[in-house]
This record gives C-alpha cells, structure tokens and sequence, in this order.
C-alpha cells in the first residue's frame, strides 16, 4: 500500500467524515492541517495537486483526489476486507447514494455552507430564519429516512452514516434536535457519538465549528 496523506482542517465535516472512513478501515495515514485563512490552500503547489483548492484531499501514493464522497468511495473500493461500508448489489448502493447526495446538497451545501459563506467571508453576522428553517426541514427527512432502521441505509453502518454525522454534528448548535420531535434522530446521533474515537474524529472537530458559528452570529432575522 502506498502513503496515505490526507489534507483538511479540523472544523470542516468533509475532512471529518473521511477521518471517520479511514479509521473505519483500520488504515494508517499522515494528516496535513492546511491553513485556509493563509492560503495555504492556494499555493501553486497545492493547486497543481487540487485545481479547487479544497480540504479534504487525499494524496494516495502520488495520486490526489478531493472532495469528501469521492474519496472514501475510493478508499473503501481499495481497501476494505468487504463491501459492509459501500455495498455492492445495486439497490442497496443506490440507498447508500442517495443518502449521501442528499448529504452533499442538502445539509452540507444547503444548510452549513449557506450559512458559513456570509458569516465567514462578507462579514454578515445576522443569519434569517429561513436558513434555520432549512435545517429543521433537512432534519424532517432525516428522520423519515430512519424508519425503523438503526441506521441510515440498514441495520449496519454506511458510508451515509460518517457522511451524514459529520454535518449534523455541526449543525446541532444552529438548530437542537429535540427527542421529542426527532426520537429517531436523536438516537442515531447518541448511537454514532458513542462509537471509538468518535470525539476526536468528529465531535472535538463539530464543537469548534459549533463555536465559530456562534462566535460570528449576533441574531436570527
């Protein structure tokens, strides 16, 4: 096996979710912190590496690929012992997809990044009550997508699960899953935090995003 090195900052739930795929996967990898706010993402370097110059990153004996979704598949297609993680008959791969599309679209793009954009990059400190109102709306799926499952695509752990914590986790501070509206919801997220090593693969790295959120926001509008 050639040299694993992935690339991210801690707050940021796609370099989160891959760190939780890795270590699902038992695999030994160096971690490079890039400092976004020095443009440390921007070198030339980095770019010849990565043309979009985002975190995560993973570098694989020579080769780079990024963005979150496309790099665990890779790592589960190359290294798991079984296909648990990622199935492989089609409808059960198709479930696993859909739930990390909706991932991708919906709570990463639609709720954290609509909010993080402005608050971290144009200096807006007021976030409307529309974009809260996303969250909860993305917790309503979420919790019809639980069914009776214990987990989001099963009765086992998927790649959707890592995908999906890594942002919920992060959103937690925004808008509070209540186990009275999201009983399904809020067993699912205390089931994935007490896995091993959850807090310092995800949690430790939600609170400090949780934190940022709350250190730029003075209201709701």
């Amino acid at each position: 096996m050639g040299k694993l090195v992935l690339y991210g900052v801690e707050p940021s739930p796609p370099v989160r979710f891959c760190k939780l795929t890795l270590n699902a996967l038992g695999l030994q990898y160096e971690y490079k912190l890039v400092n976004l706010l020095a443009g440390e993402n921007r070198t030339k370097e980095y770019m010849l590496k990565n043309p979009q110059h985002t975190v995560p990153m993973l570098e694989d004996d020579g080769k780079y690929i990024w963005e979150s979704h496309a790099i665990c598949a890779y790592l589960v297609r190359k290294y798991a012992k079984d296909d648990t993680l990622y199935p492989k008959d089609y409808f059960k791969r198709a479930v696993v997809d859909q739930r990390l599309h909706f991932e991708s679209g919906v709570v990463f793009q639609g709720c954290i990044r609509n909010i993080a954009l402005p608050l971290f990059y144009q200096n807006v400190t007021e976030v409307s009550r529309s974009k809260i109102d996303a969250i909860f709306e993305a917790y309503d799926f979420l919790e019809s997508f639980l069914g009776t499952q214990t987990y989001m695509c099963g009765p086992t752990l998927t790649l959707a699960d890592y995908s999906l914590v890594s942002s919920v986790s992060s959103l937690v501070g925004l808008a509070a899953i209540e186990e009275q509206r999201y009983p399904k919801l809020s067993s699912w997220l205390r089931r994935m935090s007490e896995m091993p090593d959850y807090h310092s693969l995800n949690g430790n790295g939600a609170q400090m995003l949780i934190d940022m959120f709350t250190d730029k926001i003075t209201k709701i509008v």
